[in-house]
C-alpha cells in the first residue's frame, strides 16, 4: 500500500492532476465517466464519476438495491494544496538571471520552498475554432526547472532569528540564465509552447502550478514514517478513492458518493469548491437520473452521513506546548476525529458516535483531536458541506507533522487506520 500511494501522490501534482489520476483509479475498478452537463440516467449497481472544470471530482456508486428516501453516505476531501502560482507575463529578468513572477497560493510555509528542485504542472488555455470552447491542455514537466535560492547567512546574520520575506520581491523562483537565443519578454510562455508542441503564438491563457519536485518517501528506524509534498489532503483523497472502489464491489442499499473538490486551501468560494451549490445539483442529477425526484432527495438527506476527510496536527515533540493538554494526537495511533465547537470542524456529537461505534466494530485505531484554546488553527470542507447538506457530518482526517510545509510528515499506519475507515463507512 505504501508505493501504491506514492505512485498516486507523486503523479498528482496540481488540482487537475489529481483529477485524472484519480479518474484512472476510477476506471480500472469499472467506473464510468458521466458529463457535468448531460442529462443522467442511471442504474442500480451502477458505478460513475464525473469531473467538474478540471480540479474537482465527483465519484458514486448506486447500491444494488437502493431505493428512493434511502440514506446516502458521502465523503468528501480537497485536490490543492499550498503552492505558488505563476501569473500572467511572468517573464521577468535581472543581470541575466532568468525569473517568474508569481503569487502564493493558500498559507504555505514559506521558508520550505525555498532552496528546493521545483516543478510546474497545470492547464493551458489554446487557441481555437469555436470562441466559447478553446482548446485545453494538461501539462506536467515533471522535472526539476526552477529553484527559489536562500540568500547566504554572510548576507543576512539574523537569518536564524527569524526571517519575513517579500513575497513580491524575494520569493521569486529563477527559471535559469539568459542566453541569446532566448527571449527576454518571452523565453517562459515560448519554453511552455515547446513541451506541449504548439506555436507560441496559440496560447491564450494558462492555469499553473509551481510544486516540490521532489518525489515522496518512507524512513525512520522501521520506514514506519512517510516524507512527502502534498500529504495535504492527497491523504485524504486517496482514502476516499480506496473507499468508493470497495463500495463498487459491495453495493448495497446505499448510494456512496465521495467528492473531490478544489479550492479548499483559499475558502472553498468557487464553482469548484465546497462552498457552491455544486455538490446539490449533483445529487438532483442523480436523483432525477435515478428516477426520482427532489422531494426523494430531500428525504434521503436527513437519513445520511457525511465525512470531511483532511489532514490532522499530529503532536509535536519539539513543541510539547502547542497541542491540548489532555488530546494530544500522536503520529502511529490511529486517523483523527477532529472537533472544534466553534464549528471550524464539522462537530455532531452523534456523528462521532457513530464514527466511534464503526471503529470499535472494525477494530480501527482512532483518536479525538482539539486545538488548544489558545490557538485557533485552521477550517475545513465539513462545516461548509453540512450548511450545503444538513446531515450528521463529522470530521476525520490523518495526523501529520509539517502542515503546509513543501514536505510534510505522517506515519503510515494512520493511512491504514483512515483507509479502512472510508471503507467501513462505505461497507
Amino acid at each position: 500500500m505504501v508505493s501504491e500511494f506514492l505512485k498516486y501522490l507523486n503523479s498528482s501534482t496540481s488540482p487537475f492532476s489529481v483529477a485524472e489520476t484519480s479518474a484512472a483509479l476510477l476506471e480500472e475498478k469499472g467506473f464510468s465517466e458521466i458529463a457535468l452537463g448531460d442529462r443522467w440516467e442511471l442504474q442500480n449497481g451502477g458505478k460513475y464519476y464525473v469531473k467538474a472544470y478540471g480540479t474537482s471530482l465527483f465519484a458514486l456508486v448506486v447500491g444494488e438495491n437502493y431505493e428512493s428516501g434511502n440514506p446516502m453516505h458521502i465523503a468528501v476531501a480537497h485536490t490543492d494544496h499550498p503552492c505558488f502560482r505563476v501569473k500572467p507575463s511572468p517573464e521577468m529578468t535581472d543581470n541575466g538571471y532568468l525569473k517568474l513572477d508569481v503569487e502564493c497560493y493558500g498559507g504555505a510555509i514559506l521558508s520550505t520552498w525555498l532552496d528546493r528542485p521545483l516543478s510546474v504542472a497545470g492547464k493551458v488555455a489554446l487557441r481555437s475554432d469555436e470562441t466559447y470552447n478553446p482548446r485545453a491542455v494538461i501539462v506536467d514537466f515533471k522535472r526539476p526547472i526552477l529553484t527559489i535560492p536562500n540568500l547566504a547567512i554572510h548576507m543576512n546574520r539574523d537569518a536564524n532569528k527569524g526571517q519575513e520575506y517579500n513575497k513580491q520581491t524575494e520569493l521569486l523562483p529563477i527559471a535559469g540564465l539568459l542566453r541569446k537565443e532566448l527571449s527576454k519578454e518571452n523565453f517562459f510562455v515560448e519554453y511552455l509552447a515547446k513541451e506541449i508542441g504548439v506555436d507560441a503564438s496559440d496560447i491564450l491563457d494558462f492555469d499553473l502550478y509551481i510544486y516540490n519536485a521532489e518525489e515522496g518517501c518512507s524512513l525512520g528506524l522501521d520506514n514506519e514514517l512517510i516524507s512527502a509534498p502534498r500529504l495535504d489532503n492527497l491523504t485524504s483523497c486517496y482514502a476516499c478513492l480506496r473507499g468508493i472502489c470497495q463500495a463498487g464491489e459491495l453495493a448495497g442499499d446505499r448510494l456512496s458518493l465521495i467528492a473531490l473538490y478544489d479550492n479548499e486551501e483559499v475558502g472553498s468560494r468557487s464553482k469548484q469548491g465546497a462552498d457552491s451549490g455544486l455538490i446539490r445539483i449533483i445529487l438532483e442529477k442523480i436523483y432525477k437520473g435515478l428516477g426520482f425526484d427532489v422531494s426523494d432527495l430531500n428525504e434521503a438527506i436527513f437519513k445520511s452521513m457525511a465525512l470531511s476527510v483532511d489532514v490532522a496536527h499530529a503532536y509535536h515533540p519539539n513543541y510539547p506546548g502547542k497541542s491540548d493538554p489532555n488530546n494530544k494526537v500522536i503520529c502511529g495511533s490511529g486517523f483523527a476525529i477532529k472537533l472544534n465547537y466553534s464549528q471550524k470542524y464539522a462537530t455532531d456529537t452523534e456523528a462521532v458516535a457513530s464514527v466511534m461505534q464503526l471503529c470499535d466494530s472494525e477494530e480501527i485505531a482512532y483518536q479525538k483531536y482539539v486545538n488548544r484554546s489558545d490557538i485557533a488553527g485552521g477550517g475545513t470542507i465539513g462545516s461548509i458541506l453540512s450548511s450545503w447538506l444538513p446531515m450528521k457530518t463529522v470530521d476525520i482526517g490523518v495526523p501529520i507533522l509539517a502542515m503546509h510545509s513543501a514536505r510534510e510528515m505522517m506515519a503510515f499506519a494512520d493511512l491504514e487506520s483512515i483507509t479502512a475507515l472510508v471503507k467501513a463507512f462505505f461497507k
